[in-house]
């Protein structure tokens, strides 16, 4: 029993980095997909990339306190080293994006 339970330990560790991926909703396979390579899973900014270009935490209160329109004008125009991501997806792709940030909220 012991060996059994440890094992089902482990797939549930081994998989929550994923499941607020599950539980999100639709931006969340877009967050995936398009953001968290170099924003992080958790969208912390704690990758090699996002260390290296010194992202913001997309959790952190300057980040959360903006505007879903002022959010959703970043994703579409892109911010500095951000590429733009407004001929890759639809307004509806962005505003579930949005939601899915305002999700990580600390």
């Amino acid at each position: 029993m012991k060996a059994a339970s440890r094992a089902a330990l482990m797939v549930f560790a081994l998989a929550l980095p994923f499941s607020q991926y599950a539980i999100a909703g639709p931006g969340a396979d877009t967050f995936k997909a398009r953001c968290a390579p170099c924003h992080g899973a958790t969208g912390k900014g704690d990758t090699t990339i996002g260390k290296h270009l010194n992202l913001s935490d997309l959790r952190s209160e300057d980040v959360q306190k903006k505007t879903d329109h002022e959010l959703e004008g970043i994703i579409v125009r892109g911010k500095g080293k951000m590429p733009a991501y407004g001929g890759k997806l639809s307004k509806e792709q962005v505003e579930d994006v949005v939601k899915f940030i305002r999700s990580l909220k600390e």
